[in-house]
């Protein structure tokens, strides 16, 4: 025993440390246990509570109330601010109720978080992209697009939406890059798109008088796609040039694969040339040759279309033709498909101008039985937007070559 006591005096700093340090380790493991539960019913607090803020802002979001419900989202960032999800949900709330810079300014906040994953950056910086694209910012919404394709260059959504912007502000160029490029990325066939943006190059060259470069593109614009908006800027080269019966060869053409656009292509060649006085006058003397060749085209496919017949009428008009017109469709109305509103309407204003009066009440009582009002005399065929200018891309679904036509009654 004596020789315990002993050792215990001469190591008495040895024992006591080490009795200490299982103490330490003692309270270390029961509290971590105890910390442990408190943490797990914290979290399921803060759980609980994020669960009701997201259920009354989806119920204010289904009844449209876009205020109270970025309310219960910014009450969702006050319970717990490391929850992303939360403020993307906030910042796309933000944007959409027209907040722009408070969008902005979440979405900057959580780029430049250091604890987020590279995957949340992105999807940051896209969002970023987005709310400069929608609040008009248009060089910096070009820059942070540009900025995610940095970070992966097969962002789909991203390209797309750099192919809107260049083609809106008629930077054709740019709008050529992107859409080579989305069609490597994306599954959808971009030719027929990329032979329009090559036109609208083209045709941007033309009526700068830069006609060998306006060649070049348009021979690019055939090689995607013979497009329409191709086959007529053709046209208006091929008159500028001199090559009048080049030029109804290729009318010809163009009438027999898409009648409806009969109209269309002349009132397109009617825009004429950007040039000299002279060189004006020269472009309509022989687009007048090609109109004449028009008119006087009498096959039986061409004229069983109704905007042939009416392109006709038109142009029949513009030179004081009416009994031209008045022959044309008197022939029509004997024919067995006399029910087109359009032509109806047209007949009895010739037949008033004619002062066939009798007649033309007898064929406005027939029309006003069956009446059909039209408002614009084109619309896409994707998203019903109507006009009565002429777009190759529709201003608000930004299709291209999804115009139809529709005649005034």
């Amino acid at each position: 025993m004596h020789i315990y006591l002993n050792w215990l005096q001469d190591h008495i700093l040895a024992v006591v440390a080490f009795v200490f340090t299982l103490i330490l380790i003692y309270h270390y493991f029961s509290e971590k246990d105890t910390g442990v539960k408190l943490s797990k019913r914290y979290r399921n607090s803060i759980f609980e509570a994020q669960s009701k803020v997201f259920l009354n802002a989806t119920q204010y979001l289904i009844s449209g109330n876009r205020d109270l419900a970025i309310k219960e989202f910014l009450s969702a960032v006050d319970i717990n601010r490391e929850t992303i999800d939360t403020y993307f949900a906030l910042g796309g709330l933000f944007r959409s109720n027209g907040e722009i810079e408070k969008a902005i300014s979440i979405h900057r906040s959580l780029i430049a978080r250091d604890n987020i994953s590279e995957s949340d950056r992105i999807r940051a910086l896209k969002e970023l992209a987005i709310d400069f694209d929608k609040g008009g910012f248009v060089d910096k919404a070009i820059e942070t697009y540009k900025d995610v394709l940095k970070i992966n260059r097969d962002e789909f959504d991203v390209i797309q939406s750099l192919c809107r912007i260049y083609e809106d502000i008629g930077d054709w160029d740019q709008a050529y890059n992107y859409r080579i490029m989305l069609s490597k990325v994306g599954h959808e066939n971009q030719s027929e798109t990329i032979s329009h943006i090559l036109v609208q190059k083209a045709k941007k060259q033309f009526e700068n008088g830069q006609l060998s470069k306006a060649a070049e593109d348009l021979e690019d614009g055939f090689r995607f796609a013979p497009s329409v908006s191709a086959k007529i800027l053709k046209l208006r080269i091929l008159l500028h040039e001199g090559n009048v019966d080049e030029a109804k060869l290729n009318l010809l053409e163009l009438l027999k694969e898409q009648p409806m656009y009969a109209s269309f292509a002349f009132e397109s060649l009617e825009e004429g040339f950007k040039g000299s006085e002279d060189e004006k006058e020269k472009y309509f003397k022989r687009l007048n040759l090609v109109v004449e060749y028009f008119l006087e085209l009498n096959d039986a496919d061409l004229l069983s279309n109704e905007s042939i017949i009416l392109t006709k009428i038109r142009l029949f008009k513009q030179q004081h033709q009416l009994h031209k017109a008045y022959e044309l469709l008197s022939a029509w109305e004997k024919g067995e498909n006399t029910t087109s509103d359009a032509l109806k309407s047209e007949y009895i204003k010739i037949l008033i101008e004619l002062g066939k009066k009798e007649e033309a009440v007898t064929q406005m009582k027939g029309l006003l039985d069956n009446m059909r009002q039209t408002v614009t005399k084109h619309y896409c065929r994707e998203c019903g937007y109507n006009s009565d200018d002429i777009f190759w891309r529709c201003p608000q679904c930004h299709e291209w070559e999804t115009i139809q036509f529709r005649w005034k009654v």
